[in-house]
């Protein structure tokens, strides 16, 4: 049976369209009919999830309901959000609402367990809430791996680029936010890293997996693949 990808976006809408491209580029479609029913809720208007996670500004957990809520409404059968921090909101919003959620946070652990079986310590690129609630600590502890996470002054240096004025969000992915995000990648893998995560869905607008010497683990396309076939559809073959 075939069933509907419901998409919450908007945070930032960039990544929403690349998590909307992922899903295109690896179904195996050769019509149009072929590819999958997808919903996409662009909601840019939910609050900032570290400033939440630091009690500094409004919690998104309404923003999010309301926004799964019409997702669901609309058809979708389950739901995957291409927002990492945001997951950590996640636990609240399903104590009011039962809805079937694709994690990008587990499905990634999961695969770098299957997949990179002789790996113990992984670099991660991440924002700080993401990085300072711990959430791909715990997602990786279960596989066996390590987590590295960025000095302060490296970590400030990736916030920049990707929430900065000239950064990733604002769409800037060439120059400044690219040279940073590869100068962070970098020094995470001297410091031991065997594989670097993009742990914020705008890293792999500008890091890619032959920029850096070992494994890119991208949960945003691990949990596109994930959502293909759980909605029914085969995946293209890397060589097609």
């Amino acid at each position: 049976m075939k069933k509907t990808i419901g998409i919450m976006g908007g945070m930032g809408p960039v990544a929403t369209r690349y998590m909307y491209d992922l899903i295109l580029c690896r179904t195996d479609a050769g019509t149009d009919q072929d590819h999958i029913h997808v919903i996409i809720n662009s909601y840019p208007q939910v609050p900032l999830r570290t400033d939440a996670i630091h009690g500094a500004g409004p919690s998104p957990t309404p923003f999010l309901k309301q926004g799964i809520e019409a997702l669901i409404n609309a058809g979708a059968d389950f739901v995957v959000m291409p927002c990492v921090t945001a997951h950590f909101f996640i636990p609240e919003v399903s104590e009011e609402i039962e809805f079937e959620f694709v994690s990008l946070l587990d499905e990634a652990g999961q695969w770098a367990g299957t997949n990179l079986p002789g790996i113990r310590r992984a670099g991660l690129i991440a924002s700080r809430g993401a990085i300072e609630s711990r959430l791909f600590h715990q997602a990786f502890a279960a596989q066996g791996i390590e987590i590295l996470t960025p000095g302060e002054e490296e970590l400030d240096r990736s916030m920049e680029a990707v929430f900065g004025s000239e950064g990733i969000k604002a769409g800037h992915t060439t120059g400044g936010p690219r040279e940073a995000i590869l100068s962070v990648a970098g020094s995470l893998i001297e410091r031991g890293a065997e594989a670097v995560i993009a742990g914020c869905t705008e890293v792999p607008l500008v890091l890619r997996p032959e920029d850096i010497s070992v494994p890119l683990i991208e949960p945003m396309k691990i949990a596109a693949e994930v959502c293909i076939t759980k909605a029914g559809y085969r995946l293209k073959t890397e060589a097609q």
